[in-house]
C-alpha cells in the first residue's frame, strides 16, 4: 500500500470517516478487497455517492484519477462480486454490481456535477475506457 493511501486510511479511521486535504468534505469509503490472483487483502480509499432513495446503496467510481487503466480494486471487487466497506464508523459487507448504459451515465453525471474533477477524469479517458461505476449494496 502506498504511503498516501496509508495516510488517508489512518486519517479516515482517526476522524470517524472524515479526511482533509483534497478530500475535505467529500464522502469517503474504505474499500476492502481481496486480490483475485494473490488472495491478499487490500484497502483502497475512494469517494462515493450515496443513493438518494436507498440508504443501503452507495456508488463508487473506478476513475483512477483519469488514468488509462482501471484500478486494481475495481477488478478485484467485480471478480469477487462482494466486498467489505468502512463508511464513517461502520464496517459491513456489500454486494457489488457494475452499472451500465443510461443508469451508469446518470450516476456518473451526478458525481461529476457535485465534484467537477470527475468530469475531467472522463475527458482524460475518452476513447480509451469508460470509467466504471459500481453499486455497493449492504448485505443483510
Amino acid at each position: 500500500m502506498s504511503d498516501w493511501n496509508a495516510n488517508v486510511i489512518a486519517e479516515f479511521r482517526a476522524n470517524e470517516g472524515k479526511v482533509g486535504g483534497n478530500f475535505e468534505g467529500a464522502p469517503m469509503v474504505l474499500l476492502h478487497h481481496r486480490g483475485r490472483r494473490s488472495g491478499e487483502e487490500y484497502i483502497a480509499p475512494t469517494m462515493y455517492l450515496a443513493d438518494e432513495n436507498d440508504p443501503a446503496v452507495i456508488y463508487v467510481f473506478a476513475s483512477k484519477g483519469g488514468a488509462p487503466a482501471n484500478p486494481d480494486w475495481y477488478r478485484n471487487l467485480t471478480a469477487a462480486g462482494d466486498g467489505v466497506v468502512e463508511v464513517g464508523t461502520e464496517t459491513y459487507k456489500v454486494a457489488v454490481d457494475e452499472l451500465t448504459g443510461d443508469e451508469r451515465n446518470r450516476i456518473y453525471a451526478e458525481q461529476a456535477r457535485r465534484y467537477p474533477g470527475f468530469a475531467e477524469y472522463e475527458v482524460r479517458t475518452a476513447g480509451i475506457r469508460t470509467i466504471p461505476v459500481l453499486r455497493l449494496t449492504r448485505a443483510s
